[in-house]
């Protein structure tokens, strides 16, 4: 094998759509984690002839983050620069040579996502980001300019061959534009077609659209695809292709004369052939191309599982490709490809280089279609390197990918023959050992605590043992089989065994033949042997002496241990090392002093090694175990821990160690003198192994993910870096992020804990390169199983993104922010190193013993006294003598380790303390812990401290200190208004009256309530009292529908109806009805459910009116009145003499043909099912048992036209059944309740619905005229002719305003008649009559055809002077007047004694004076009347005339109303004025002397003197 130092790096980064490049000549450079690995191709390689001519030749070394994009700058003299862009915001331009930055910019402001060194103009490098920014950079200028094309994010970029201004940009969403850098970044074209991320862009490498014969008709499956922008036919977008790569599964050529696509490949799904990879995983895809240069024809572009296809573009309408290496099986990659770059060798071979996710590099020749050359890569920390001592030159790599490398350093064809081992794995391999004997046999253990056996010739996933570590497994070991295994018979048990050391401290012992059974813990073995009773160390590493006789195991202490077999005899302890021991390695048994296999050296968590010669302890045997505390050689240098030592098995005596100082060590340890030192890593050591081979050859591995071979003889150091550097390593190290230190190593699902958390000491100095240092290592260690494509970050992050700073990486393009652990899993064994107390400090709660615990941290010198004064105490035969015990009382913390009445005492002590702090908790617990129980509660009951924790105990004390400790919690509780809780303690111990009556008393009331109904009888009288008094509680305060529910509870579903209808809104009634009617109060439940009809009543809600009477069948009448009401409402509101408006009728009411009482009867029967006469005659008993009062002046008009039409009901039902003149009585009701309200307009309403035709019909129905009727009937007939001549009086004053206006003041009455018009304030009457215009679109002769038809009604009119009702009204009105006048007077006299005044002149005649004018001033009596008061007995017997007189007259006429008789003269009288002949001379005489005769009162004085003289 040659002699030439060899790389295995860092695997490429995943989903970058450019991050490897090449150039002629042969130098190919790929991104890996936050580096540029360089690559020599080709004959200036250097490489062993036969074997591949590549080299890794370097490492451009700078960002802090990962690098996202590289490219060379392809211009002949300027093959040396490069740019790449990083995570960290930079684009950093590179000489190769120097391997130093040119310069660089910071333009982004966002993660940058794609990078291009435009092939035409030599100094420009175009970048793009993830929000779509686009930044053009001049080298040579230091100058950029920045394109905003599109809010989008860029996947991929690049510049055209043949254009230096046109740039094609790629978006995640599947949009390609090309744009004109020249124009501001003016789009040239907009080209859709891909609906999903666009990962590769490739120009065809040709000008001019002549190399493919592509029908230019042609539509290519696809519509034409408008473009951005129509431009002329230039040069600059004339003849050219563009071939796009997309995650659509469609490779896209497009025509960029046209604008258009004009070819679709789809790729096909090849069937997987062979490989390693895991097939339960599912792969996303990644389309990346290559347009071959000298083949236009042709376009190579990536599959789906790895595999590379050429397609032939000749024939556009065949979809025709071929496999690379189809011929030889297994050279594919395994997984997803995500760059290809051509590459043209010194003797101008054709390459084409592939990254891909399986982490291989692969080279291919383009004339054949084969792979040269593959160079593996690492995903993770190199964790283990083990040589396997049959198979020589077999090197076995544990890496934190999840998968082993082995590695056949031998190979003389292939200087990278590695073959990858994953199945089985599934976690950071973190442990190696090759069995000694047996081929292709290695034991592997991880980070998640498995161990396992492979069979490296065979493609058979591994064995797994079934008893897995806790934690990280640190060490494997094949040894002899000690008990049990051991004590089978000889054929029966394995020659050797395997050991395995994990992070919790365990050596397990596993059979290799029964790795399903159980594995043994030696622990037990070394405890029976040595008969040892103290406990035993944490393991951090096994050992063995190479003869199989003695083995080493180094402990989480420093200390070493040595045992001899079979059982395990415990010879030697070493207490050199003073931290976690991470390495034991025994020298070699073939060198030329035998002596020297006993030396054996170490490496801990100290930056020291020591090497012991154990020649002496092992050969002498010693009965007892000899401890060891010098060294035989001590070896100083380096300045971090130290993880690996391997002794060379050419030399004596000389050592390698690797440390965490990022350098590895070789040594002449017998001179105890450093040799040369190796600082090719940016990281820190984590493995070292001696080639088996060749003795000049040493391999090491770190966490920068690389494992180098490097040769002793080509070092140019020969110790580890010092002072200065080593100082500024330290700064570095302490700048970083701190370790968590106490924690034992613990694999987390993913990544293993730590051993450490990266300090971030990868001292560039390290490598005495001046480029800036790489901050941190963090296990981000894409240590992903290499199978999870989909989440970059996962495994992948190692190889791809990884920064390696200790933040959250995201990974992959598709920058799914996945955080990837950031422990470092370090292959040793750090943590167990801290103090046994550290590992559990948390944040305690307060300490129990706090003043024990501080005196065992007083000094060293007091702690060692305790120690000498417990030891006499303890072991001192005789009695104590007194000073002994005068320091045990004095040093009371030490009663915890000697008799009872000692940890009184302390308890005592610490009591005191605790209350005293004001924590008398702990002095309970203190106490109780003492088993005084009951004195703590009594304690605890007269401070007021008892607690839940205290009672709950209480029953260890007896029943009867229970009962008196709850009752006494329940009363302190009380005192803290803890009442609900105090009760719930008084349930506990079976009061519950008593929790109940608490409780109540306290106005919780709810959950007595609850408690009572939970656990008493449900007759239980305090139940319902319970109930009635939150009852009456709840209507007090207003909240009336919780108060019914506590009534109904107490079964008192009365009062619940009542108390519902308190509130007195509809909603509030109906539910009270219904609730009624529900109980069977259906009394209760009728009246509600009026009420509430008599509500929405108020709303004009008809519908909700009937619904509400719908409740109950008694309301059946009721239901009549409001139909007939909504009836009248409606016809009112359609004359216009309604002002409200109601939206809600009920269907029925809409019809308005035929008469009304027609209409009403009609809708009684469909709607209400009236039509026998029985039912009508059961309706009007209903309603005849309601009265309603009569009206006056003030009824409201709602209220007004609800008694109406009840009256007016009534007069229908009497109809229906016959009752004539029951029905002419509720007729006669209905007009007189309008009239005494003044409501001239209902009134007529009423006439004209009900009396459409006059009275006759009545007569004729009431049949004999001497009937009890005909005084009813009478007055009914009286009004209806009153209500005519008022309207024909009307008429004519329209035309004679002079008299109208005289006429309205003719006395309070006919005011009242005019003005008073509720329902409708301004109905034609009063309009006309008020405003007083002649109406002159009249036709003239109507006036001679009202007088026509006038002459009739005026007949009729002498039914109106009835001179017994004449007179019958002057009677009551000589009554008010004289009734008034004394009110007046009592008015006045009361006054003047409030005056109290001093005069004694006239007050009664003043009172009286001033009485008379207060009654006859708006009727301007004459002067004399003025002058002539009323004497009081004058009064009087006026008074008793009129009242004798109306006594006299006969009942019929004074029960029924009749129309004002005086009044009706002197209307007539008015109407023979304004229309002389109209009215008789008899009907005149006739008014005139019934105004004389009864015209006296002060009323109507005046008036008749106007007319009678």
């Amino acid at each position: 094998m040659g002699q030439d130092p060899r790389t295995l790096p860092p695997s490429p980064n995943w989903y970058c759509a450019r991050c490897s490049d090449a150039v002629p000549g042969g130098l190919f450079g790929f991104a890996a984690r936050t580096s540029v690995f360089l690559v020599r191709v080709g004959p200036s390689a250097g490489a062993i002839p036969g074997t591949p001519p590549f080299r890794v030749i370097g490492e451009l070394v700078g960002h802090t983050e990962r690098v996202s994009g590289f490219t060379f700058s392809h211009h002949p003299g300027q093959y040396n620069l490069c740019a790449t862009s990083s995570d960290d915001g930079t684009v950093k331009i590179w000489d190769v040579e120097t391997k130093a930055v040119v310069t660089e910019h910071a333009l982004h402001q966002h993660t940058i996502s794609a990078l291009h060194w435009s092939p035409q103009v030599k100094d420009l490098i175009v970048s793009g980001d993830e929000k779509g920014v686009v930044f053009c950079y001049w080298l040579n200028r230091n100058d950029s300019q920045h394109h905003f094309i599109e809010p989008r994010t860029i996947f991929c970029l690049t510049c055209s061959p043949h254009h230096e201004d046109l740039v094609a940009i790629g978006y995640k969403d599947g949009i390609v534009v090309i744009i004109d850098i020249s124009k501001k970044g003016e789009v040239i074209h907009r080209l859709r077609g891909h609906d999903d991320e666009i990962h590769s862009i490739a120009w065809c490498p040709l000008p001019g659209e002549d190399c493919l014969s592509i029908n230019q008709e042609e539509n290519s499956e696809e519509p034409e695809i408008p473009n951005g922008k129509v431009i002329e036919q230039t040069p600059v977008t004339k003849g050219c292709y563009l071939a796009t790569g997309s995650k659509d599964q469609t490779i896209r050529i497009w025509s960029c004369s046209r604008g258009r696509g004009v070819m679709i490949l789809k790729l096909p799904f090849l069937k997987r052939r062979g490989g390693g990879i895991d097939p339960t995983v599912k792969e996303r895809l990644w389309l990346t191309l290559h347009w071959p240069k000298d083949q236009p024809t042709q376009l190579v572009s990536s599959c789906f599982g790895g595999e590379l296809l050429l397609w032939d573009l000749t024939q556009s309408w065949r979809r025709k490709y071929t496999l690379f290496s189809a011929s030889s099986e297994g050279q594919n990659h395994s997984r997803i490809v995500f760059n290809l770059c051509p590459l043209q060798t010194e003797d101008d071979k054709q390459l084409l280089l592939s990254t891909s996710m399986d982490r291989d590099v692969k080279c291919w020749d383009m004339a054949t279609l084969e792979c040269c050359w593959t160079l593996p890569s690492l995903g993770g920390f190199a964790y283990k390197l083990a040589f396997s001592p049959v198979d020589m030159g077999c090197l076995a790599i544990g890496v934190g990918d999840g998968m082993i490398r082995v590695w056949n350093t031998l190979s003389i064809k292939n200087n990278y023959d590695v073959k990858n081992f994953w199945q089985g794995v599934k976690s950071k391999v973190t442990a190696l050992c090759w069995h000694p004997a047996k081929e292709g046999c290695l034991a592997f253990g991880t980070d998640d605590g498995k161990v396992g056996l492979y069979d490296t010739y065979s493609n058979k996933p591994p064995q797994i043992s079934s008893t897995y570590h806790k934690k990280t497994v640190y060490t494997l070991a094949w040894g002899p089989p000690l008990p049990p295994i051991s004590l089978g018979g000889e054929g029966d048990r394995p020659s050797l065994t395997l050991y395995s050391c994990g992070g919790e401290g365990i050596v397990l012992q596993h059979n290799p033949w029964k790795l399903g059974g159980e594995a043994y813990d030696i622990n037990k073995l070394i405890r029976d042997t040595n008969s040892i009773k103290y406990k035993l160390p944490v393991h951090t590493e096994i050992s063995w002496k190479a003869d199989g006789k003695i083995m080493a195991l180094g402990n989480e202490d420093g200390s070493i241990e040595i045992f001899q077999v079979p059982n395990l005899k415990l010879i030697c302890t070493i207490q050199q090392h003073h931290k976690l021991v991470n390495t034991i390695s025994w020298h070699h048994e073939h060198g030329s002093q035998p002596e020297l296999s006993y030396l054996m050296a170490s490496g801990s968590n100290n930056a020291i090694i020591y090497v012991h010669n154990l020649k002496t302890v092992i050969e002498s045997n010693p009965e007892t175990p000899v401890t060891i505390t010098e060294p035989y050689r001590t070896l100083s240098g380096h300045t971090a821990k130290i993880t690996s030592v391997a002794w060379s098995p050419h030399h004596d005596g000389r050592l390698v160690s690797a440390s965490y100082d990022g350098t590895a060590q070789v040594w002449d340890t017998l001179r105890e003198e450093p040799l040369c030192n190796f600082r090719g890593h940016r990281g820190r050591l984590l493995c070292v192994a001696w080639s088996p081979l060749d003795p000049d050859c040493i391999y090491s591995g770190a966490d920068d993910f690389c494992v180098y071979k490097w040769l002793t003889s080509m070092q140019e150091h020969s110790r580890p870096p010092q002072g200065k550097k080593s100082i500024e390593l330290e700064k570095k190290r302490l700048s970083q992020p701190k370790p968590k230190p106490k924690k034992k190593k613990k694999p987390t699902s993913r990544a293993p804990v730590k051993q450490e958390v990266y300090d971030g000491n990868e001292d560039e100095s390290i490598r005495e390169s001046s480029g800036p240092v790489e901050n941190g290592v963090s296990d981000q260690e894409g240590e992903e199983e290499a199978r999870e494509p989909e989440f970059p970050s996962g495994v992948a992050s190692v190889a791809s993104r990884e920064p390696v700073t200790c933040t959250p990486v995201s990974l992959g393009f598709e920058k799914s922010k996945v955080t990837v652990n950031n422990k470092v899993t370090l292959l040793k064994k750090e943590p167990p190193k801290e103090k046994p107390e550290s590992l559990t400090k948390k944040r305690k709660a307060r300490s129990m013993l706090p003043l024990t615990t501080s005196l065992d941290h007083r000094s060293k010198e007091e702690l060692h006294q305790d120690c000498l004064v417990l030891a006499t105490a303890k072991h001192s035969k005789a009695e104590l003598n007194k000073e002994v015990s005068a320091d045990l009382e004095e040093r009371f913390h030490l009663g915890l380790f000697t008799d009872r009445g000692a940890l009184y005492r302390m308890i005592e002590v610490e009591g005191k303390g605790h209350l005293e702090n004001g924590h008398p908790e702990l002095f309970h617990q203190l106490m109780l812990w003492k088993g005084d129980l009951k004195g703590v509660l009594q304690t605890a009951a007269e401070r007021g401290e008892l607690t839940d924790s205290l009672v709950a105990m209480a029953p260890v004390a007896g029943y009867h200190v229970w009962l008196w400790a709850v009752e006494a919690f329940a009363k302190q509780l009380c005192f803290q208004d803890q009442y609900v809780k105090a009760a719930s303690h008084l349930l506990s111990i079976h009061k519950v009256y008593e929790a109940v009556e608490l409780l109540k008393s306290n106005h919780f009331y709810r959950e007595a309530i609850a408690v009572a109904k939970a656990r008493l009888r449900p007759e239980d009288p305090i139940l319902k009292d319970l109930y009635l008094t939150w009852g009456a509680i709840l209507e007090k305060d207003g909240h009336y529908a919780v108060a019914a529910k506590c009534y109904l509870g107490a079964a008192c579903a009365y009062n619940a109806a009542k108390v519902l209808s308190k509130k007195g809104d509809a909603a509030s009634l109906k539910t009270a009805a219904e609730l009624a009617s529900i109980v069977g109060e259906n009394e209760l439940s009728s009246s509600l459910a009026l009420r509430c009809a008599q509500e929405l009543l108020l709303a004009r809600n008809w519908v909700g009116a009937q619904e509400a009477l719908k409740l109950h069948e008694s309301l059946k009448g009721q239901r009549l009145v409001f139909c007939l009401l909504e009836l009248l409402s409606k016809h009112l509101e359609e004359r216009q003499l309604l002002e409200a408006k109601s939206s809600s009728y009920n269907t029925w009411a809409t019809g308005t043909a035929g008469p009304f009482v027609e209409r009403v009867t009609a809708i009684w029967k469909s709607t209400f099912s009236l039509e026998s006469p029985e039912q009508y005659q059961a309706a009007l008993q209903q309603l005849q048992s309601i009265k309603y009062p009569s009206a006056t002046n003030n009824t409201p008009s709602k209220q007004l036209l609800l008694h109406i039409c009840h009256d007016l009901t009534l007069a229908v039902l009497s109809q229906q059944v016959a009752s004539w003149d029951a029905a002419v009585e509720a007729l006669l009701r209905a007009v007189v309740r309008s009239y005494d309200s003044g409501n001239f307009t209902i009134m007529q309403e009423v006439h004209s619905a009900f009396l459409p035709e006059g009275c006759d019909h009545l007569k004729h129905k009431l049949g004999e005229p001497q009937s009890l009727i005909t005084p009813a009937f009478k007055s009914l007939e009286a009004f209806f002719i009153y209500g005519h001549l008022y309207e024909f009086w009307w008429s004519l004053s329209r035309h004679c305003p002079k008299s109208s206006v005289w006429v309205r003041a003719a006395h309070r009455r006919t005011a009242s008649v005019e003005q008073s018009q509720q329902i409708n304030n301004a109905t034609p009457e009063e309009t006309d009559s008020g405003d007083s215009q002649p109406e002159p679109n009249r036709p003239p002769e109507l006036d001679v055809r009202l007088t026509e038809e006038s002459k009739q009604m005026l007949i009729t009119c002498k039914e109106l002077f009835s001179e017994k009702h004449a007179s019958l009204q002057n009677s009551q009105r000589t009554v008010a007047e004289v009734q008034e006048t004394l009110a007046e007077m009592i008015r006045q006299h009361q006054k003047s004694q409030v005056c109290k005044s001093t005069t004694n002149g006239p007050d009664k005649n003043e009172s009286e004076q001033a009485a008379e004018q207060s009654l006859s001033s708006p009727q301007n009596e004459c002067k004399e009347e003025k002058n002539q008061p009323l004497s009081l007995p004058e009064l009087t017997k006026r008074l008793t005339e009129a009242n004798e007189k109306i006594a006299k007259f006969p009942e019929s006429v004074k029960i029924w109303p009749f129309p004002d008789v005086l009044e009706c003269c002197l209307i007539l009288l008015h109407i023979g004025s304004q229309c002389p002949g109209s009215v008789t001379q008899d009907m005149q005489q006739q008014a005139q002397e019934l105004l004389q005769k009864y015209g006296n009162t002060k009323v109507y004085k005046r008036y008749c003197e106007t007319f009678c003289t």
